[in-house]
């Protein structure tokens, strides 16, 4: 069951008011590059940038953002599926195969599963159901794009993916063109296969996704709107472009337009300069000019791991002539400019000038494969200036050095003709350089490179990340790969700090993106930042508490939004005391100037902040001692408890030493295991006898009692002696003879379990007669008429429910009389038993003498007496 989500599109409440109005849908029919009318991939202006921003926008989101491409492209696909809402209802769901799905992608069922509606379920970014018919087969997959659904919810037509009707059938028809899979249903026109439907498998939806995004970002010319800035010359700036739309590396995104060029749906030409050479690159989406029935360019292979040299001008001279001249130079095995090599591809501003003819240096031989053409044929793709050749003729167009790699840099600093070699200027270890190439005399820090190329074009993959970071992304951008990494540890550390602040989780990825807005505002924008790291680490991440509160950041609460009390508190004193000087002064001098009266109240006012500040140092100083004198007791006390450890340690040692009291054995702790199960169940064994006493004997006669006790022990005794003969039957008696000690242990433990269980056995054959005396049915009688009586079983208290729960109060009664009939005569027979074992208490000698004196003596003591 998939939520209402209500009437949330309101007329008239969108971004586009005016462009909506010439927008217009794409009919149904035409092929996808034919150049008529109807062509799917003939957009207007309006609609190409609605479209833009509609799928920027999903792609945007936290829940999609992270994620592969493959996902990303199934999200669009689901995007484009949608239904538009109806009336009141806004239904947003789409229904699709799971293998339909995959041919949209380029993808088999398993990857579908594993790695695209997984994830997306996980992110929250799709929710589906399985729709099956009545027997329960599966019928389709109903899936609901969370991004369109909260947009539609929140913001209306307002939002940029809450497109109408009309605009949703041209997305789908797009991408249609340019990726459908095909069908040929029987009763309904056949709709082909988009451009790059036959590629499938490990890329394709990366490929997909680009090429979806460069149409979008395609003027009616054919030619991609290429970003501005510098790029690394390698990559060029159609990859580079690639890669901002796919927040990829600029060299992954060379690959996918290598691809895209190889599928013939990408061109790459070179603007035309005064010199002919070759100018600023440009990348011509061939099926839109086709669509609009521009001039195609000529497809030019987009360079993959090796290098595409430019063209030689017609007019070039020296080393720089035409293929002709090569053999002239002594260089037959280099080829024209139609082959490529495997060097870095180098563009050149319109007012690139030649450098003058010299003669050839002494090079090495160069392979056929490469076929540059310049000066620099001899250096191995390297980059390096050749002898004779001025600073900055081996830069990149956009000022960036050409990265070397060489193993051997003698060359690169070589002498002049006639000049005696000197030692290379850089040290070489396992063939990497410890320093980056020389630009204008100024040697580039070890790793830049590598910290350039590890940069990140988009935000972190994590949400809290992103939102938090999000007004900070274009200085994001201009950080370094380390910088990066700096930048986010310390928000990642800062997010959680705030989240230990709040009382509810999950706020502080957007505090501190109120924040960095804040600084950003007062800074004056990010084009007033010069140094984006130093600005972010010390000043954009950096809580500003303005008071001792700890949720302060420039006298705002954290937790609730409002003005810090504590601020307030703050500045209410110090108005309070500025006052308190002025109306002292104009008590003492009433006389004093305007000037000098301000002179004299802020000199006070200076006293006082001095005075403030030298009670705070007395006030940290009698803390740092107080914490000073709680660490030191907080340490003697951690010490008197591991003296006191290790007294109880070697108490307990000295305990575990001593032999056992009953049977002498030692290292038994004062008693053995044997023998304290022998003890405990000697204890037993007289609780059995008394409980069957207390239940069937005549305590006033002393005789029951001693034969029902002597009965009880004789049948615990039995019990005990057949527990032991079941228990030799099941173990190793040859075992046992030859360990007397774990013998006496295993009966010492069966006794103990036998009388345990007597007693328990004894026990409750004693509340069982017990509850059935005069007594116990009494009180049952009266709970069962009680419970009758209850006002709820007044109107029939014969009913089964009234008899029911009397019967339970009667029980419950007749338990309660046994259990306290068991407990009194127990205590009886204890103190009939407590009497009998108490020797009897010795006669006074007032008593005793005359007794004595009665007696006769004998012979013996007569005659001693006599004597």
């Amino acid at each position: 069951m998939q939520p209402d989500l209500g009437d949330d599109f309101v007329d008239g409440s969108g971004n586009f008011p005016r462009q909506r109005a010439a927008l217009r849908s794409v009919p149904a029919f035409g092929q996808p590059g034919d150049g008529g009318r109807d062509d799917p991939l003939r957009l207007g202006r309006a609609m190409r940038l609605r479209l833009r921003a509609a799928v920027q926008a999903l792609l945007a989101d936290p829940s999609i953002a992270g994620l592969k491409d493959a996902p990303k492209l199934a999200a669009v696909v689901l995007y484009a599926k949608s239904r538009a809402p109806k009336g009141t209802k806004n239904d947003n769901q789409t229904s699709i195969w799971v293998a339909e799905l995959g041919r949209w992608l380029g993808v088999g069922e398993s990857a579908i599963h594993r790695y695209v509606l997984s994830p997306l379920r996980d992110s929250d970014a799709v929710h589906t159901k399985v729709v099956r018919d009545a027997k329960g087969h599966p019928t389709g997959l109903d899936c609901l794009v969370m991004p369109l659904w909260n947009a539609r919810k929140s913001g209306g037509a307002a939002h940029p993916l809450a497109l109408t009707k009309a605009e949703l059938a041209t997305l789908l028809r797009l991408i249609e063109a340019l990726f459908g899979p095909g069908w040929t249903p029987e009763d309904k026109e056949p709709t082909p296969p988009g451009l790059l439907a036959g590629r499938r498998g490990k890329g394709a939806a990366t490929d997909r996704l680009g090429l979806l995004l460069m149409v979008l970002n395609t003027r009616a010319s054919g030619w991609l709107q290429l970003c501005g800035g510098s790029v690394k010359a390698k990559e060029g700036r159609g990859a580079a472009t690639l890669a901002r739309l796919l927040g990829c590396s600029p060299a992954g995104a060379r690959k996918v337009l290598a691809r895209l060029t190889e599928a013939g749906v990408v061109a790459r030409q070179r603007k035309a300069t005064s010199t002919r050479m070759n100018g600023r690159g440009k990348v011509m989406l061939l099926p839109v000019a086709r669509a609009y029935g521009r001039t195609l360019a000529p497809v030019e292979a987009v360079s993959g791991p090796g290098t595409v040299f430019s063209a030689r001008p017609d007019g070039a001279c020296g080393d720089h002539g035409p293929a002709g001249t090569a053999g002239a130079l002594g260089t037959s095995g280099i080829e024209g400019a139609e082959r490529h090599g495997d060097g870095a591809d180098q563009e050149r501003p319109d007012g690139a000038e030649l450098h003058a003819d010299h003669a050839s240096m002494v090079t090495p031989v160069v392979p056929p494969q490469l076929s540059c053409g310049f000066s620099g044929e001899g250096r191995g793709g390297e980059g390096r200036r050749p002898g004779r050749a001025w600073a900055g003729e081996d830069q990149a167009v956009d000022g960036e050095d050409v990265a070397a790699g060489s193993a051997s840099m003698v060359a690169e600093g070589g002498p002049l003709r006639g000049e005696q070699p000197k030692e290379s200027p850089v040290d070489e270890r396992g063939g990497q350089r410890a320093a980056g190439a020389v630009a204008g005399g100024r040697p580039k820090a070890v790793g830049w490179e590598k910290a350039q190329q590890q940069r990140r074009v988009g935000l972190p993959a994590r949400p809290a990340l992103r939102v938090a970071l999000g007004p900070v992304a274009g200085l994001w951008a201009q950080l370094s790969g380390w910088q990066q990494d700096q930048v986010q540890a310390a928000a990642e550390a800062e997010i959680k700090r705030l989240e230990g602040l709040l009382e509810h989780q999950g706020g502080g990825p957007r505090l501190l993106a109120d924040r960095l807005t804040d600084r950003l505002k007062e800074t004056g924008g990010e084009a007033l930042v010069d140094k984006p790291y130093g600005w972010l680490i010390r000043k954009g991440l950096v809580q500003r508490q303005a008071c001792t509160d700890r949720r302060c950041d420039d006298g705002i609460r954290l937790d609730t939004g409002a003005d810090c009390e504590t601020c307030g508190n703050v500045i209410h004193i110090r108005r309070a005391r500025r006052a308190k000087t002025a109306a002292e002064i104009d008590r003492e001098l009433p006389g004093l100037s305007d000037s000098e009266r301000r002179r004299l109240l802020e000199e006070r006012l200076r006293e006082w902040v001095a005075i403030e500040a030298e009670d705070l140092a007395w006030r940290q100083e009698q803390a740092r001692a107080e914490q000073a004198r709680r660490d030191a007791a907080r340490g003697a006390a951690r010490e008197q408890a591991e003296r006191e450890r290790q007294e109880a340690a070697a108490t307990e040692a000295v305990r575990q030493a001593q032999p056992c009291e009953d049977c002498g054995r030692d290292q038994a702790a004062g008693l053995c295991e044997a023998c304290d199960h022998r003890r405990q169940t000697e204890t037993l064994i007289g609780e059995a006898a008394l409980l069957a006493a207390a239940g069937s004997a005549d305590l006033t006669d002393p005789g029951s009692v001693a034969a029902i006790t002597s009965e009880a022990r004789t049948a615990i005794s039995s019990g005990i002696a057949a527990a032991w003969q079941e228990f030799l039957q099941i173990t190793d008696v040859a075992a046992l003879e030859a360990d007397p000690e774990a013998a006496r242990d295993a009966y010492a433990f069966t006794a103990f379990e036998t009388a345990r269980q007597a007693v328990q056995e004894f026990q409750t054959t004693a509340l069982a007669m017990l509850g059935r005396t005069e007594e116990a049915e009494a009180e049952a009688r009266r709970a069962f008429k009680a419970e009758q009586g209850r006002p709820w079983f007044q109107h029939n208290p014969t009913g089964a429910d009234a008899v029911a729960a009397a019967t339970n109060a009667a029980d419950a009664a007749r338990e309660r009389v046994a259990g306290y009939l068991l407990a009194t005569r127990l205590e009886q027979l204890r103190e009939q038993t407590a009497a009998r074992t108490e020797p009897a208490a010795a006669a006074p000698w007032t008593d005793r003498l005359p007794e004595l004196a009665a007696r006769p003596l004998d012979g013996d003591h007569a005659g001693a007496v006599i004597a």
